[in-house]
């Protein structure tokens, strides 16, 4: 009886991990892709509104090390090393398992540039943390496809909710910044054919003036 409760309690700490893992991996993407839209941050915002950004994305490492620690003690299907973190490598669904390893290791390099991400260009980092896209669509095909709650009308709604709204966020970020870039350039247009038309009436003044007739003695 012992094993028989071992055994479940491994494969339900496989699964709450992994879909905790999943929320709070969107939860991270949401609120990122909130600050960075402006949605949520304000001048003046605290900093506590970044550190909990930041704080989403650890605790989203910490569930994938305990999703994977779950695994590896599960006795229903043997996962070692190999199986755990090289793509294709596992006997039990090798497509879906890849598909949370690729996840894993974007997830992993999100968050060590995250961490070092004073000693690292700019450019370098915002980079990785555009995988951030790729990894949310990894996880959610790696949880469709090997999650044992994929048939859960609850996890349904919730997945598509998250995805909803990852969508919606990313597509103004990524509109977002033309839409600034577009009012600047309006702008210096509107600026500079003012300043045309200034010197234009300034040399028509000029002109005027050069043909009036001098007074003389």
């Amino acid at each position: 009886m012992n094993g028989a409760l071992n055994a479940k309690l491994t494969w339900y700490a496989a699964r709450a991990s992994g879909l905790v893992a999943w929320s709070t991996v969107t939860a991270s993407m949401l609120w990122g892709l909130s600050l960075s839209t402006r949605l949520v941050r304000r001048k003046g915002a605290p900093a506590w509104l970044l550190d909990l950004h930041k704080f989403l994305g650890t605790l989203s490492v910490v569930f994938v090390g305990v999703h994977l620690l779950a695994l590896w003690a599960d006795n229903y299907t043997y996962f070692g090393p190999r199986e755990l973190f090289v793509p294709l490598a596992s006997a039990w669904r090798p497509g879906a398992v890849a598909w949370g390893i690729v996840a894993t290791y974007l997830l992993i390099a999100i968050q060590v540039t995250s961490w070092t991400m004073r000693k690292l260009p700019r450019k370098v980092w915002h980079a990785v943390h555009l995988t951030s896209f790729p990894l949310f669509a990894a996880a959610t095909v790696h949880g469709f496809t090997a999650g044992a709650d994929n048939t859960n009308l609850l996890v349904q709604w919730v997945a598509l909710t998250g995805g909803l709204l990852v969508f919606f966020l990313g597509t103004f970020r990524v509109l977002s910044p033309r839409r600034h870039a577009s009012r600047a350039r309006g702008r210096r247009v509107t600026f500079g054919h003012l300043l045309n038309r200034g010197d234009q009436g300034g040399d028509r003044r000029g002109a005027a003036r050069h043909r009036e007739p001098v007074a003389g003695p």
